[in-house]
């Protein structure tokens, strides 16, 4: 799909599992399961679908997924699969990692900013060199100093790098990026999480990030129990999806394991899934 200037490209970096318990908070699991079936500990798939934004002089990534800085451990909590990861990803898109000009993290959650650092001759390196990085300064300062609950999200050591590097760059509030890319700010999932809309005249894509993971979470009550703010959640999804119906947005979700991107409409049920699509393509 082409908007403004950019080719938009799915980037799959991997595939994880999360409790379905956490990923739907109070929704009882035989509603849950239908959509999203668990494995034998209960672990709901989860993709880390990032998004490539290609332009003449532009390579922008939308976050990076887990990285490969874990250990066995965590490789067996979080179903990880080894061979899968951003770097390996882009280049079956026939990118490389120094190609990449900019990237834009929602937040700064490891399974969405994991592979922004990597280890090089034994020292926490950017894994995109010639990038700047973009992260709400909010949600930085949350990172730096979580609270009890979620400071297990929160690993220093994909971003801290970052920042002795001198490449992350703070944003304060609602910010147009360029003339096809802004951010819309949400609080209820973390604090100060950035949501990218890349829109031109014709076409109109909200990457919702933490907002709705899967497809099934557009039914409004479908909240996670990660989310600090719940009923904040509930907000803003209620303010997204009817500007998503009105206007005619795709939305881009970047855990869903099989779906995309979807529509939504208005029903007499409120607002429900419309189109869904597998890619771009």
């Amino acid at each position: 799909m082409q908007i403004g200037k950019y080719k938009l490209k799915t980037i799959l970096s991997g595939f994880i599992g999360l409790d379905g318990g956490a990923m739907f908070g109070i929704i009882p699991k035989p509603l849950w399961e239908k959509t999203n079936p668990p494995d034998e500990l209960n672990r709901v798939t989860l993709s880390t679908r990032n998004l490539l934004l290609i332009s003449d002089d532009k390579k922008i990534l939308i976050d990076t997924g887990m990285g490969n800085k874990w250990d066995e451990k965590s490789k067996n909590i979080y179903r990880i699969d080894p061979k899968l990861e951003i770097k390996n990803a882009l280049e079956l898109s026939g990118v490389k990692t120094d190609e990449i000009t900019d990237v834009i993290l929602t937040h700064l959650h490891f399974d969405h900013t994991g592979g922004s650092t990597k280890y090089e001759n034994g020292k926490l390196v950017p894994a995109f060199p010639n990038a700047k990085y973009f992260v709400q300064k909010k949600n930085f300062e949350w990172a730096m100093n979580p609270s009890d609950r979620d400071k297990g999200s929160y690993i220093k050591e994909n971003f801290e790098p970052l920042v002795k590097e001198g490449v992350l760059h703070l944003v304060d509030g609602e910010i147009d990026f360029d003339d096809n890319i802004s951010f819309r700010i949400i609080n209820g999932h973390t604090f100060a999480q950035q949501m990218i809309k890349i829109s031109d005249s014709s076409n109109s894509i909200l990457y919702c990030a933490d907002l709705m993971p899967f497809i099934s979470h557009i039914r409004i009550p479908y909240v996670m129990g990660y989310d600090l703010q719940p009923m904040i959640t509930v907000q803003e999804k209620k303010k997204y999806l009817q500007l998503a119906a009105d206007e005619n947005w795709h939305l881009y979700f970047g855990h869903d394991p099989d779906l995309a991107l979807a529509t939504v409409k208005h029903s007499e049920k409120g607002i429900i899934q419309n189109k869904v699509f597998k890619d771009f393509e």
